[in-house]
């Protein structure tokens, strides 16, 4: 092969590597800018899709609590919610004592240290 031939043939790869890269980098450009504009782009704006469920909008088939527990924690049956479930703490007190328990820490004027402080002092006295 001769040399000008050589050269000619690796002008035209350093070409269509340098347009590649050029079609990559718009490419990402346009993806980027697709990005930018949230989740809903143009091509899905007439259609509805990717539009984001509106808070609170429709029924979650939950009843809104009318009970609460000397806790602050509302008294309310959620009918999917298995309570046995790992995932699932239905007894967040467990392998605790009664001493612990007797600590109330919802007393939303009080810091935490200030709670257990003042319980603290509370049972020294009594």
């Amino acid at each position: 092969m001769t040399t000008k031939k050589k050269q000619t043939e690796e002008a035209a790869v350093e070409e269509k590597v340098a347009e590649t890269k050029a079609a990559t980098a718009d490419e990402a450009t346009e993806q980027a800018d697709e990005a930018a504009k949230g989740p809903i782009s143009d091509a899905h704006a007439e259609d509805g899709a990717g539009q984001a469920e509106e808070p609170h909008s429709g029924d979650n088939g939950a009843q809104p609590a009318t009970e609460f527990e000397p806790s602050g924690a509302p008294l309310q049956v959620v009918e999917d919610v298995d309570p046995s479930h790992p995932a699932v703490d239905n007894d967040p007190r467990a392998a605790t004592s009664s001493e612990q328990n007797r600590i109330d820490f919802n007393d939303p004027n009080l810091s935490g240290a200030e709670a257990v402080k003042r319980n603290l002092e509370a049972q020294s006295k009594g």
